[in-house]
C-alpha cells in the first residue's frame, strides 16, 4: 500500500493483494447487512463502518483479519469467540478459513445497540 491515499473503503481493498480482497468485500457485505444505515469510513487507516460512532473496524493482514469491535462485544461474546484469537478490542480471524458470518453480525448488532445507548445516555444528561 505504499504511496497509494486511501479514502474510501473501495481504495483500502483496491490497495491490498488480489488473494485478500474477497474475504474483505465479505466482511464489509456482512458489517452491511447488520448495520445497513451505517456509514463507512477510514479511520486509523482502516476501513470502520460509523453509526451514532464507530462500530467496528476490520483489516487485512498476513495470515489474518483483523476484526476490531471494542473490548466490550470481547467479552460478550468470549464462549463463540474461543477458536479465535483475541486481545482486549481485537478478533483474527484466520485467512485460511471461512469468516464466521453470523458471529460477525451479532457483534454488529451489538455494537449499533451499545452506540445508540450511548448516544440516548448523553442527550438525557444534557
Amino acid at each position: 500500500m505504499k504511496n497509494i491515499k486511501i479514502e474510501t473503503i473501495d481504495d483500502y481493498i483496491a490497495a491490498q493483494p488480489i488473494e485478500k480482497r474477497a474475504s474483505l468485500e465479505k466482511i464489509r457485505s456482512i458489517i452491511q447487512k447488520a448495520a445497513p444505515k451505517a456509514t463507512e469510513l477510514i479511520s486509523y487507516g482502516m476501513p470502520a463502518f460509523k453509526q451514532e460512532g464507530i462500530l467496528v473496524y476490520f483489516a487485512a493482514f498476513k495470515n489474518h483479519y483483523g476484526f476490531f469491535p471494542t473490548a466490550s462485544p470481547i467479552v460478550i461474546f468470549k464462549k463463540e469467540l474461543l477458536p479465535y484469537k483475541t486481545s482486549k478490542g481485537a478478533i483474527q480471524f484466520p485467512a485460511d478459513k471461512p469468516l464466521p458470518t453470523k458471529l460477525i453480525q451479532a457483534i454488529v448488532k451489538l455494537r449499533i445497540i451499545q452506540n445508540k445507548e450511548k448516544a440516548l445516555n448523553k442527550k438525557s444528561k444534557k
